[in-house]
């Protein structure tokens, strides 16, 4: 019998990356301390980008309306903190909570739908959520937003400082559990299913696959995981606009996931790094033009396979061991 390597990776190779993220954390936390705030901002929408990657990546499901899930996870926990508890956990649970039900609600007619059409209607959902917060004034503050509510301290310990110290471990550790969580998802046999429809919806179906129920399901996961993020914003920066429901929200997380890669959680996380860390240099050297750089480097990524990216890398590897070895060794 042939072997199918159905075996899991060592533990170490499963441990290590996410050990290198907790290391780049700690080096954040003491090396860069006056960049804690933007940090907290990118471990928020990283978690936005991941579960984007859930729908495109992972799904196969072209949407420019996931920000319809984000912008309700955000007002969900600012209502409820403005109203009911700044609890920030509750506040997670109600924007989990209103990003699943709307995902869930508008799956069940979107995901009639394929190609063109169902991207069309994503967006269609994300204007008419903004168009509802709008006219919305009493609930959502309307064109000035929702704020004036306070969270309050995190498991009773610590509350947000002006430093973003706090801030950047709640992110981060919200972060760092999500994408345990859906990394472990993903590798279940749900996800692998998911997968599977993406890649041959035919077969999947005369295998006995439920397509829109399995769909509709990860739609909906997409969707909590999105709302988190929304809500994690919202308590960071203790304010919710009618921007967090735009399209610009979505169409910036689809750049970021092509940035990185879609279809491999790690990629859509190095993706939001790489164009948050972008946008806020290049804006701060040109805010007139630093898009032509992300819009470079969005081309590139493109057109130029992976592959030949990791070619360059090894030979440049190579180059350097020879360059940095005795001149002994050679001879």
């Amino acid at each position: 019998m042939t072997s199918l390597s159905l075996h899991a990776p060592p533990l170490w190779r499963q441990v290590l990356p996410y050990a290198a993220l907790l290391g780049l954390a700690l080096l954040i936390y003491f090396v860069f301390p006056d960049q804690l705030p933007m940090a907290a901002r990118i471990a928020a929408l990283a978690i936005f980008v991941m579960s984007l990657d859930l729908v495109v990546g992972y799904g196969g499901l072209a949407t420019l309306g996931h920000s319809a899930m984000y912008g309700v996870g955000a007002y969900a926990a600012g209502l409820v903190a403005t109203h009911l508890t700044g609890n920030p956990l509750l506040g997670l649970l109600a924007g989990a909570s209103a990003g699943a039900v709307l995902a869930c609600l508008s799956g069940l007619f979107l995901l009639r739908y394929e190609g063109l059409t169902f991207l069309m209607l994503t967006i269609a959902i994300s204007q008419i959520a903004q168009n509802l917060a709008s006219k919305l004034r009493q609930w959502t503050g309307g064109d000035d937003g929702l704020s004036g509510f306070t969270i309050q301290k995190i498991l009773g310990l610590a509350s947000f400082d002006l430093q973003g110290r706090v801030a950047f471990v709640y992110c981060f550790a919200v972060m760092f559990i999500c994408l345990w969580l859906m990394r472990r998802l993903m590798a279940s046999p749900f996800g692998l299913a998911c997968v599977g429809i993406h890649q041959n919806r035919q077969r999947m179906a005369a295998l006995g696959t439920r397509i829109r129920w399995q769909l509709l399901k990860l739609y909906t996961i997409a969707g909590a995981f999105a709302g988190i993020s929304g809500a994690l914003a919202a308590q960071v920066a203790q304010i919710v606009g009618l921007d967090s429901l735009g399209f610009e929200v979505s169409a910036e997380a689809l750049v970021m996931l092509v940035l990185g890669g879609a279809g491999n959680l790690w990629g859509a996380l190095v993706g939001t790094v790489v164009f948050a860390s972008i946008h806020h240099w290049a804006s701060t050297l040109n805010p007139y033009h630093w898009l032509f750089i992300i819009g470079g480097m969005l081309v590139t990524m493109v057109l130029v396979p992976r592959e030949r990216w990791g070619q360059a890398l090894s030979r440049r590897l190579q180059l350097f061991r020879r360059a940095a070895a005795p001149s002994g060794a050679s001879s």
